[in-house]
């Protein structure tokens, strides 16, 4: 029976040592085809091969990238359909870029930029955390409902906001930072949301949400 159970956990060890090196070559090869888009797009823009518009829409792309990691891990992984997404990057972009609008006089570019990034992400979670709370409790489409609905009330209100506190209708004028280092961050925050992302999903806890 001892020798039954020692050969069952050593082949229980094989397979688990096959799953991770399968999971770790499929994580590389991910980070490796994200950093050779880098790689590539760098150098269309050094060599002038890229055009202005395309260039502006670099750092857009980023970000988009980043609202569909977490709606991949959302949707994909936890299995709960969640619509009003752009609510909480709605939330997070206005006070981020208002944090900005604040500080960027005060303690120049760079600093102002992060502390945006900073300040938007916090309450990006926070408004994510106050939504799923009571919503999580529900049964079927209603975390559907609950997050399109938060999604409609953050964009009347900001839309409705006055010209001086939000921008209203026309949005919120932020500085414009200079676009050199802007997409190298941008890029910088989609490899560390994959990192944070893959490292979840193979934890126990994202073992747990599958």
């Amino acid at each position: 029976r001892e020798s039954i159970n020692a050969e069952g956990r050593y082949v229980m060890a094989k397979i688990n040592m096959k799953s991770m090196k399968k999971s770790t070559k499929d994580q590389l090869i991910t980070f490796g085809l994200v950093i050779l888009v880098y790689i590539v797009v760098q150098i269309m823009v050094t060599t002038g091969s890229m055009s202005s518009l395309m260039q502006g829409l670099l750092v857009p792309m980023c970000t988009y990238s980043i609202v569909g990691i977490g709606l991949n891990l959302c949707v994909g992984y936890l299995g709960e359909l969640s619509i009003g997404h752009a609510g909480f990057m709605c939330v997070g972009a206005y006070l981020g870029g208002k944090t900005a609008v604040i500080l960027e006089p005060v303690i120049g570019e760079v600093p102002a930029l992060l502390a945006a990034l900073a300040v938007g992400g916090t309450v990006a979670v926070v408004s994510g955390v106050i939504i799923g709370l009571p919503a999580l409790r529900l049964r079927g489409d209603y975390l559907a409902i609950v997050t399109l609905a938060f999604g409609e009330i953050v964009r009347s209100i900001f839309m409705n906001s006055s010209a001086e506190s939000f921008g209203g209708s026309l949005g919120l004028d932020t500085p414009r930072f200079d676009k050199d280092y802007l997409f190298i961050i941008a890029f910088i925050l989609v490899i560390g949301c994959l990192a944070v992302t893959q490292n979840l999903i193979r934890s126990k806890h994202g073992r747990a949400i599958t």
